[in-house]
């Protein structure tokens, strides 16, 4: 049998639809840092634990590998533009954006459906991602539609 490649994995992955998160970090001297990510799970609910998947090729890996908490803001389907802002590479992300800095200290976006602070409690590498496993240790959450995606594109989810 034929190995499967990237583009093979990409595509079936891709429809399973997710929800689209920024993931947000410090680092050591307090400058924000982030990036969009679907790679976002709840594992356990005892303690309350949730994970992301990040690339080894993140230019920031190691402000994410070094730091004791993260942040992760789910975002709204009227947040389309942040998350293609934060899915940029090359740019300042948070030059001119307005956040709140959450108790943790890591940065929080307004206006997210949740704004989850964690506290990291495992890292495991796993081919060519870090896994890191946080527990949610402050949360706030908003009413409002999600923004999805599915199959390669973000998507608005129908609501009965």
């Amino acid at each position: 049998m034929a190995p499967v490649t990237s583009e093979q994995f990409r595509r079936a992955c891709g429809r399973f639809a997710t929800g689209v998160a920024i993931a947000t970090v410090l680092d050591g001297e307090g400058l924000p840092h982030g990036l969009t990510v679907s790679s976002f799970a709840a594992v356990s609910l005892e303690p309350p634990l949730v994970l992301i998947c990040l690339g080894h090729a993140v230019t920031m890996i190691e402000v994410f590998r070094s730091a004791a908490h993260f942040g992760i803001n789910v975002l709204g389907e009227s947040q389309r533009p942040l998350a293609e802002l934060f899915a940029r590479k090359g740019c300042d992300r948070f030059e001119g954006l307005e956040w709140d800095r959450g108790e943790t200290g890591v940065p929080l976006i307004p206006r997210a459906l949740a704004a989850i602070e964690c506290a990291v409690r495992a890292r495991h590498t796993a081919g060519d991602h870090d896994i890191l496993v946080g527990e949610m240790v402050r949360m706030r959450v908003a009413e409002g539609a999600p923004l999805v995606h599915f199959a390669s594109r973000y998507r608005r989810l129908a609501l009965d």
